[in-house]
């Protein structure tokens, strides 16, 4: 008689704690970035506490640290489910954990010394660099080949975006960080010049397009139906959306270097696919939110449902606006501003966060086989966060268009109407709005911690069960969807 099989949640409840300690540490590091902004004497003359060195630190810890950790944990989550089958390679699923746990540690300590190669949301060295490729490769490993254990036939679509996610992140983290190192902490760019900035803004934008997008948008595909608890809108949609999503987004990263050096119709090719790309982002908004009608009523009830609507509204109103300012005109309005700074945490904070969010809250009692320990705290997060994004959000939209039209007043006889000086004045009050926005998502993520620890704590007193791999009934291949009953 054959033994019964379990799905491998050890190393997915890893991640899931792991998650919400680089929360809170990520936006943590961004509220006192915040502080410095508005009030610069914080720094206390330090340099490993000025702006220039925790700004980094904060978008990694947020991106990849807090980001990387749930995308893991949730894509071993996901692909057992899909597949009805164990994780593949369970040693090297631990040491995928392991590794990228060290990965964000040395990052994270090494930036605010000085130790970076100042590339945009490629700060890290070329030791750790090397590592992250190791890990990312493992990574690729376990999931393409718990995909080949699979029972069922049919790959769920949110399986495809991770995919899609892992190889293209790789692909673009080991070109983007091609180095002659000189030393142990020091190393330069094999590319110069513009090429250089057009290299570091392919990477830059994709890592937006496929660590920020692709894989939370596989998050979302199983997470939002599961939490709806009906099958999702339109499959055929979701499908349409993935390879028109992989083949535009690719094109787009050009719009980040508008009026510079680059060619102008490197800028202009970059502008045309921004565009273009409104169609599969806005699909897939659409795809998530029309999951949940005949469903509205959960929202009153389950605040990781509130959490991922929500996000859904931010996902596709970031898109759009990022769209928008990819356009010469409106560029030559927004360019260098914190209309910049909205934008980028619009998608950050209200789709990206969100959508985590919500899914760590749904995967959670599942994973550890408890309720969560406080629902209050679940609703008391919602409100902290989305409270937070929306006056952090606000007050950069303020602050970017004010700084826009200052700059480029002028007077009859051409010259500047405003010193720089003037448009900093103008928008200081919204630096302190933006800080305050800051504290309430980092107070959120604090609930959240505790909240997961809590679940956890709970979990192991009262000893977690294995969840059962469930047998596949014959024409159980043919369905692309999980069941919403489903464990």
């Amino acid at each position: 008689m054959p033994t019964t099989e379990y799905y491998d949640d050890k190393v997915v409840r890893l991640f899931l704690l792991a998650a919400a300690v680089w929360g809170v540490i990520g936006m943590g590091v961004g509220m006192y970035a915040a502080a410095l902004l508005a009030w610069p004497g914080l720094s206390l003359d330090l340099p490993f506490l000025t702006f220039s060195r925790l700004r980094p630190d904060h978008t990694f810890g947020v991106i990849f640290a807090f980001g990387g950790s749930a995308l893991m944990g949730t894509c071993y989550y996901v692909v057992q489910r899909t597949g009805h089958a164990r994780l593949a390679f369970n040693r090297l699923a631990e040491f995928t954990f392991w590794g990228w746990q060290l990965v964000c540690v040395l990052s994270m300590l090494s930036m605010p010394f000085g130790i970076t190669q100042s590339k945009e949301y490629a700060e890290p060295e070329w030791p750790i660099d090397i590592l992250i490729a190791v890990v990312w490769v493992s990574f690729g490993v376990v999931f393409f080949g718990s995909l080949t254990r699979r029972r069922i036939k049919h790959i769920y679509v949110a399986n495809w975006y991770y995919g899609a996610f892992i190889i293209a992140v790789g692909l673009l983290h080991i070109i983007n960080n091609l180095a002659l190192p000189v030393s142990w902490i020091k190393s330069y760019p094999i590319y110069s010049g513009v090429v250089d900035a057009m290299v570091q803004w392919w990477y830059g934008h994709n890592a937006v397009a496929f660590f920020l997008t692709a894989g939370f948008l596989g998050m979302m595909y199983y997470f939002v139906p599961r939490q709806a608890q009906q099958p999702l809108w339109s499959y055929r949609f979701s499908i349409v959306n993935f390879w028109a999503l992989i083949s535009v987004y690719m094109w787009a990263g050009a719009h980040h270097l508008m009026y510079t050096a680059l060619p102008d119709w490197v800028q202009s090719v970059g502008m045309a696919f921004s565009l273009v790309l409104l169609m599969p982002s806005l699909g897939s908004a659409a795809n998530g939110l029309m999951t949940f009608n005949g469903s509205w009523h959960r929202l009153k009830t389950d605040p990781a449902a509130k959490f991922m609507v929500i996000s859904l509204v931010f996902y596709a109103a970031s898109t759009f606006e990022g769209s928008m300012m990819a356009i010469k005109t409106v560029n030559a309005l927004s360019h260098y501003t914190d209309w910049t700074v909205a934008h980028v945490h619009s998608g950050s904070l209200g789709w990206v966060a969100m959508i985590t969010i919500g899914s760590l809250y749904a995967m959670a009692p599942r994973a550890l086989g408890r309720e969560m320990h406080s629902h209050r705290g679940m609703e008391l997060h919602f409100w902290l966060h989305l409270v937070g994004t929306l006056l952090y959000v606000a007050a950069m939209w303020t602050a970017g268009v004010t700084e826009g039209l200052m700059w480029r007043a002028t007077e009859a006889d051409g010259s500047l109407t405003y010193a720089f000086i003037d448009s900093l004045l103008a928008i200081k009050p919204m630096y302190w709005i933006r800080w305050f926005g800051g504290v309430c998502i980092f107070s959120g993520m604090v609930v959240m911690a505790w909240n997961l620890w809590h679940t956890a704590d709970d979990a192991r007193a009262h000893l977690i069960k294995p969840i059962p791999v469930p047998i596949p009934q014959p024409d159980m291949h043919q369905t692309p969807a999980p069941l919403p009953a489903m464990n």
